[in-house]
């Protein structure tokens, strides 16, 4: 066994062992499994089943883990994105009336469309052509969304009939337990404390089923079926002009996020050379890309790169052994569905509220001497949350950088990839 794992992860080149890679695997396990009770939980209020989308969740992300570990060979562990789930419940479904099967068939193309550009120049082409502050802004903005998600689950921001919206009352169980949530998670994360998220999870859940709040299910039972969201996503209702913007915003903050994730795990992990270029990293893309396409087999939004690998990779994580041990524990999570089941929404509101304020932090690489390339980036991170949409926050971000350079006699500034871009969102709001 040992001579056989050497031979595929090669571990002695990347100087671990097998041990070193289990531990980096249950870390990075533990850090991220805060998705398989979050992620159901968001893609039922579309319509969908939650004991399916439990399994499918946990089946997409150890497809995904395993593709990244044998082909790619690198500590990374995947799953369904966090805000582009949140996209697409509240706002592809909610909002513009789309169904779930439909919505299923935009996140396929989209994978589609990244995947092709992870085997051409398509990618490098986009990501240079785009500016920078835009790309930092879409990742932040799509933050507020899930944070704003988070604040009204918890029952920390309601509806406010004078002001729009208003502060909650503290008074309400639920409500006080969905703010010590995240006050716990933080004070966790602050003393580096692994799975600060899933222990947060699980702490409120037992302190609700303690008051008598929810009603314990068990903690262990055979897996849902998946049938019920297995193979129903509708491609063809998702080839139709109205759809195109959102199929442009799974597809671009999927690969801007992989991107960044992809690149800074890579650099922790000693998979940088002197160049700056990272081994393997054309693999890693078409891994992350591929894992986009069959996710949606199980009903899961796009399937992305998890910049909580890094806790595996500070834990010794160095190869692709550490994804597959995390892909094998996501196997093992989906007989935990009882568990999920019984997990309610302010319980889930405290990790949703953390992940926002990690993703803001990427706010500090903007540009700010740069007003035409700040602006519509502020423009994008105030809008998506306040417009319920990643794609109306964008396109409306994209405009706004190219009146501002026009209007700044900065047109030679404006690249190719931000006109294709701008022109796509311009339709959205003449066509439809």
């Amino acid at each position: 066994m040992k001579q056989t794992l050497e031979l595929i992860f090669k571990l002695n080149d990347n100087n671990t062992t097998i041990k070193r890679e289990l531990l980096a695997g249950f870390t990075t396990f533990i850090t991220m499994a805060y998705i398989i009770f979050v992620n159901p939980q968001m893609m039922a209020a579309s319509g969908m089943d939650q004991g399916a989308i439990f399994v499918g969740t946990c089946l997409a992300a150890a497809v995904a883990c395993f593709v990244m570990g044998f082909f790619a060979n690198w500590p990374i562990g995947l799953a369904p994105g966090m805000g582009l789930n949140a996209f697409f419940t509240y706002t592809v479904v909610g909002e513009m009336g789309y169904s779930w099967e439909v919505a299923l068939g935009a996140v396929f193309l989209a994978g589609i469309l990244f995947f092709i550009m992870s085997i051409t120049n398509l990618r490098r082409w986009m990501i240079n052509s785009i500016p920078f502050n835009l790309r930092i802004a879409m990742g932040s903005g799509v933050g507020l969304f899930i944070g704003f998600i988070g604040l009204k689950s918890g029952g920390i921001i309601v509806n406010n009939d004078a002001t729009l919206l208003g502060l909650g009352d503290f008074s309400k169980m639920e409500t006080f337990l969905a703010a010590i949530g995240f006050l716990f998670i933080s004070v966790l994360s602050s003393r580096k404390i692994p799975g600060a998220i899933i222990i947060g999870i699980l702490s409120i859940t037992v302190i609700a089923l303690f008051n008598g709040m929810i009603e314990y299910k068990g903690l262990v039972a055979l897996p849902p079926d998946v049938a019920p969201t297995f193979l129903q996503l509708d491609i063809i209702g998702a080839l139709n002009l109205g759809m195109l913007t959102v199929i442009m915003s799974f597809l671009f903050v999927n690969l801007f996020d992989t991107t960044g994730t992809l690149l800074g795990v890579a650099t922790r992990a000693n998979l940088v050379d002197q160049n700056g270029n990272a081994q393997n990293l054309d693999k890693a893309l078409k891994a992350d890309s591929s894992a986009s396409i069959f996710g949606t087999f199980f009903g899961c939004s796009p399937v992305t790169s998890y910049v909580e690998s890094s806790a595996g990779v500070e834990a010794g994580g160095r190869t692709g052994l550490t994804a597959v041990i995390v892909g094998i524990l996501f196997i093992l999570a989906t007989f935990l569905s009882p568990l999920a089941t019984i997990i309610p929404p302010y319980a889930t509101a405290g990790a949703l509220i953390y992940v926002a304020i990690l993703m803001l932090s990427g706010m500090e690489k903007l540009n700010w001497s740069n007003f035409t390339d700040l602006l519509p980036a502020l423009i994008i991170i105030v809008m998506i949350p306040l417009t319920f949409s990643i794609a109306d926050g964008i396109a409306i971000g994209f405009l706004s950088y190219i009146v501002l350079k026009i209007g700044n006699n900065e047109f030679k500034d404006i690249s190719s990839g931000a006109w294709f871009l701008t022109m796509i969102f311009l339709s959205k709001f003449i066509f439809l």
